[in-house]
C-alpha cells in the first residue's frame, strides 16, 4: 500500500496510508503495507498492596533521544504533569529522529479493573529500514527504523486511561495502599504503543486463534521447543494452544539482561484478552524491582521508576531481524520475478514464495544464465552487476532454506543500457525538492536539502552558479529556523532584467505556506496561508487564511500584475487558493474539493498538482480520491484540470480528463504539465486492474484534444512512480527508485521510447526539473545524494 495520508473527513474513513502512497510516496520501491492496529494492550489494577513504597521524588531523566507530542482529550492537570513525567522517561530511552505522536484520551473504562490500554494507531510492513519484510512494525518503532514518518495523519500510540482508576492525585509519587500511580501507568502502556505487543487474536467459541499480521513481538516470542509464534498456522488451534502454554522470548539482548534465560511470557491456561503473551510472566517478575515494568497487574502502591534493562532489551530486539525459526518444509517458487533495464547491471525484483512465514528462508540465489555467475541475497531486490550493455541476459531464482532450495523462477530476458551524463552542480546539497524557471534571463533553481533543512536557490551567469540559501537557517527577518522539506514552486513576473522571482515552500514544524521574493538581490518574507486562528471548513464561504496543514504541495503562476499559488488543505481534503496584486493583501479562496456543482467534486484532491499560466489563461492539474474501500486502499481517483481567464474566483471551469473505469481504477500518483506550441501537456500515472494498487502505466494527453489520452506500460524498466516532469516532448520518472525517460514522440515502438537516465537506486522517489543553461536542455535530479544536471 502507500503512505497517503487522508484527513479528508467527508470522504469516510480516513483513507491513511494504504501502501505507501497512492498520492504522497509512489515509486514501486517505496511501496509499504499499512494496516490499522486493533489489538489492545492493557494493564490491570492489582489487588495486593504494596506496604514498603519508595517515594519517587522524581523520574530519572537522561538525555532526550527523542521527542513525543502528546494530546490529551479530557485530562485533568495534575494528570498531563504524570504523563509528561512518563513521557520524558521514554524520550531518554527510545531513539527516534522521528516525533512521536501520542494520543492520549481520559474517561471512564468498559471494565472497571483496567487501569489504562494502549496500542501502536498502525502497524507498517515492507518498508524500506524493516529488518524484517515480512513482519509488521509499530507505528513509532516502524518510523524510527525508516528515518521518516510513514503516517503523517495519524498519532503514534493510542493511550485510553480510566478515570474511575483511584489514582494518587497529589503528585508527590507516593500512592498509598489504595491508590495507583498513573505515571507508572503510563510507562507501561507507551511501551505497548511503541510495539510490545502481539497481534494474535482469540475466538472463545470455536477456541481457535489468529496470527494474520505477526509483528516483531510475535517473531522474537516462541514456545519451548523453538517454534516462533509467527510462524504457526492460523487460523488453528495449534495456535490457540499456543497462546495459553508456556511461551519465551528469544532475542539474546533481552536474554542477556534476564541473566543468560529467556524471558517468559504471560500465557495463563486462560485466554486474557490483552493481557496474555503481551507481558511478562506475572509469577516471575512481578516481584522483579525494575524489570516488573511489562507484568500485566499494577498493584495499589506500586510505583515503576524507569523502563528497566529487561524491557528495553526486548525493545532493542525489536529493531533486528529475529531469529529464524524451524522450516517445515522447502520453499515454495519465488513469486512475480522481473529484470528490469540498469546501466551495465540488471536489477532483479521478486516476491517471496507463498510458504514464507513457516518455510524460513534463509536466502535467495539469483543466477545469470548466460554466465552461471551466481549472486546470493536475503531479500529483493538484487542488483547484478558487470553485465554489458545492448546484451541480452536472462536470470534464474530460487529461495533456500535448512532443508534445500525451491524450483527456479526466470525472468524475462533484459537488455542494459547506459544512463545519462551527469553533472554535479551542489555536491553538498541532495535537492529532495526542486524547481527551475528562467529569472532576468538566466535559469534559475531553487532546491531543499535535507541534510541542513535548508531551501537555496542557484542562479547561473553564463559561466558559473551562484549558490545562496534562501531560507531554514535564519530565523530572522522573516526567515524559518525550522528545516524546509516541502515541494518548492517558482514563478516569475516582470521584464527584461527587471523581474522579481517568486518562491513558494514550506516548513517541517508549522507546515505553513511561506512565500520569498527576490529581486536579484535581497529577499523579502511572508507567510500566505496556514497560520490562521482556526481551520477555515470547506463549507465556510468567507474564505480567510486557515490554521490547517497546508504543506503538503504548492504550485504557482503571475501574470503582469498578479501572483497566483495553490496548494491542498489537508485536513479538509480541498484545493485552496491565494492571489496577491501589487501591494494588496492575498485573496483567498477554494478551487475544488467542496461540492458536486458547478463542475467540481467533493473527492479528496490535490495531493499532487501542478500549474502553469497561458495566453491569459491559468490551468491546475490535479489529482482526486473519490472512493477508499475498507482496506483503506484507494479504490478509484481520478485526474483534473481547473482553468480561468483573471483571477476571479467564480471563473473557474473544470473537467476530469481520466477517471475510473473496469480497465484502469485509480490515477493520480503524480501529474505534470507543460506548455507545447500554444497547447498545454498534461501527464499522470494510472493503475491497471491487475496491477492495483501499483501504477504500471504513463498516460499523457494534449488539452485540446482531452479524449485522445496516450499510454505507455514499463514493464522492462518497473513500477512507474513520481516524480514527473516534462518539457513537452520527454516524460521523467521514477522506475524502481531509478529515473527514467519517456520520449513521447516515439511511443509507437513501445519500450524502446524509454531510456535509462539514472541506474543507480535512492531511497526516496527523485524530483526533478528541465532546465536550459547555455541554450542546452539539461535535467536537475540527485544523483548519489548530490544535485547534478543530467543529459543523455
Amino acid at each position: 500500500m502507500w503512505g497517503i495520508h487522508f484527513k479528508h473527513l467527508r470522504v469516510g474513513a480516513v483513507a491513511a496510508a494504504l501502501v505507501g502512497s497512492l498520492l504522497s510516496a509512489p515509486s514501486a520501491q517505496a511501496l509499504f503495507l499499512e494496516i490499522p492496529a486493533t489489538q489492545w494492550g492493557h494493564i490491570y489494577a492489582g489487588t495486593n498492596p504494596v506496604t514498603t513504597t519508595t517515594p519517587r521524588s522524581k523520574f530519572a531523566v537522561g538525555v532526550a533521544k527523542s521527542t513525543f507530542n502528546v494530546t490529551y482529550n479530557n485530562f485533568p492537570d495534575w494528570a498531563k504533569k504524570e504523563v509528561q513525567a512518563a513521557v520524558d522517561v521514554w524520550s531518554a530511552n527510545f531513539a527516534s529522529t522521528v516525533v512521536i505522536n501520542v494520543d492520549a484520551s481520559w474517561g471512564r473504562s468498559s471494565s472497571w479493573g483496567i487501569l489504562g490500554s494502549a496500542r501502536p494507531a498502525n502497524f507498517f510492513s515492507s518498508f524500506a529500514g524493516a529488518p524484517d519484510q515480512s513482519l509488521w512494525y509499530a507505528s513509532a518503532l516502524a518510523n524510527a527504523l525508516a528515518g521518516k514518518d510513514l503516517d503523517k495523519a495519524n498519532p503514534d500510540i493510542i493511550i485510553q486511561v480510566n478515570s474511575s482508576g483511584g489514582w494518587n492525585t497529589r503528585g508527590d509519587g507516593m500512592p498509598s495502599q489504595r491508590e495507583y500511580d498513573l505515571a507508572s501507568v503510563f510507562l507501561h502502556e507507551i511501551a505497548h504503543g511503541l510495539g510490545f505487543l502481539s497481534n494474535d487474536a482469540y475466538d472463545t467459541y470455536f477456541s481457535i486463534a489468529s496470527l494474520d499480521q505477526p509483528t516483531p513481538y510475535d517473531a522474537f516470542a516462541q514456545t519451548p521447543d523453538g517454534q516462533r509464534l509467527a510462524d504457526l498456522p492460523t487460523p488453528s488451534k495449534e495456535l490457540a494452544q499456543a497462546l495459553m502454554a508456556p511461551l519465551v522470548w528469544s532475542g539474546t539482548n533481552a536474554i542477556k539482561a534476564n541473566g543468560g534465560v529467556k524471558p517468559k511470557l504471560y500465557t495463563p491456561s486462560r485466554y486474557e484478552p490483552g493481557s496474555s503473551t503481551s507481558h511478562l510472566d506475572e509469577a516471575t517478575f512481578s516481584k522483579s524491582g525494575l524489570d516488573s515494568v511489562m507484568t500485566p497487574n499494577l498493584d495499589p502502591g506500586e510505583i515503576f521508576k524507569e523502563p528497566g534493562p529487561l524491557l528495553l532489551a526486548m525493545i532493542e530486539d525489536m529493531r533486528s531481524k529475529p531469529p529464524a525459526g524451524i522450516a517445515t518444509g522447502l520453499p515454495q517458487v519465488p513469486r512475480n520475478v522481473q529484470a528490469f533495464t540498469a546501466d551495465s547491471s540488471a536489477l532483479i525484483s521478486f516476491d517471496p514464495p507463498v510458504n514464507l512465514r513457516t518455510a524460513q528462508i534463509s536466502e535467495y540465489i539469483v543466477k545469470n544464465v548466460k554466465t552461471g555467475v551466481e549472486n546470493k541475497a536475503l531479500s529483493s531486490p538484487v542488483v547484478v552487476t558487470g553485465l554489458k550493455n545492448g546484451t541480452s541476459y536472462t536470470f534464474t531464482v530460487v529461495a533456500k532454506n535448512a532443508l534445500g532450495v525451491s524450483e527456479a523462477a526466470t525472468t524475462k530476458a533484459t537488455i542494459p543500457q547506459a544512463g545519462w551524463k551527469s553533472t554535479v552542480l551542489d555536491s553538498g546539497a541532495d535537492g529532495k525538492s526542486v524547481a527551475s524557471t528562467t529569472f532576468n534571463g538566466k535559469p534559475a533553481i531553487a532546491y531543499t536539502d535535507t541534510k541542513s533543512g535548508d531551501l537555496k536557490l542557484a542562479t547561473f551567469d553564463g559561466k558559473v552558479w551562484k549558490k545562496v540559501t534562501v531560507d531554514g537557517a535564519g530565523g530572522t527577518s522573516g526567515r524559518t529556523s525550522h528545516a524546509i522539506n516541502s515541494p518548492v514552486s517558482l514563478c516569475v513576473n516582470g521584464s527584461g532584467t527587471k523581474q522579481l522571482l517568486h518562491i513558494f515552500y514550506s516548513d517541517a514544524t508549522d507546515k505553513d505556506l511561506r512565500y520569498a521574493t527576490y529581486n536579484g538581490k535581497s529577499f523579502v518574507f511572508e507567510v500566505v496561508d496556514g497560520d490562521g486562528p482556526v481551520v477555515n471548513n470547506y463549507e465556510d464561504p468567507n474564505r480567510v487564511r486557515t490554521s490547517s496543514d497546508v504543506s503538503v504541495t504548492n504550485a504557482c503562476v503571475t501574470n503582469a500584475g498578479s501572483v497566483q499559488v495553490f496548494y491542498r488543505d489537508e485536513s479538509q481534503g480541498i484545493l485552496l487558493g491565494a492571489v496577491k496584486s501589487a501591494a494588496n493583501p492575498w485573496v483567498y479562496e477554494l478551487v475544488d474539493g467542496d461540492r458536486k456543482t458547478d463542475g467540481r467534486s467533493t473527492g479528496d484532491v490535490g495531493f499532487h498538482l501542478q500549474a502553469t499560466f497561458d495566453s491569459g489563461k491559468t490551468y491546475v492539474v490535479y489529482d482526486s480520491v473519490v472512493t477508499v474501500n475498507q482496506k483503506k486502499e484507494i479504490s478509484s481517483g481520478a485526474v483534473r484540470v481547473a482553468t480561468r481567464v483573471g483571477t476571479d474566483a467564480t471563473a473557474w471551469s473544470y473537467q476530469t480528463l481520466d477517471i475510473s473505469t473496469d480497465n484502469a481504477s485509480v490515477f493520480g500518483y503524480d501529474v505534470a504539465i507543460s506548455k507545447v506550441n500554444g497547447d498545454v501537456m498534461l501527464a499522470w500515472l494510472a493503475t491497471s486492474v491487475t496491477s492495483f494498487p501499483k501504477p504500471d502505466q504513463i498516460r499523457w494527453v494534449m488539452l485540446s484534444a482531452p479524449l485522445n489520452i496516450s499510454k505507455m506500460t514499463t514493464e522492462n524498466f518497473g513500477t512507474p512512480g513520481a516524480y514527473l516532469s516534462i518539457d513537452g516532448k520527454t516524460i521523467v520518472f521514477n522506475c524502481q527508485e531509478r529515473l527514467c525517460a519517456l520520449d513521447t514522440s516515439k511511443s509507437d515502438i513501445g519500450q524502446s521510447a524509454i531510456r535509462l537516465v539514472r541506474s543507480s537506486q535512492s531511497v526516496e522517489p527523485t524530483q526533478s526539473a528541465w532546465v536550459s543553461v547555455n541554450k542546452v536542455k539539461y535535467l536537475l535530479a540527485t544523483v548519489s545524494n548530490k544535485l547534478a544536471l543530467l543529459k543523455p
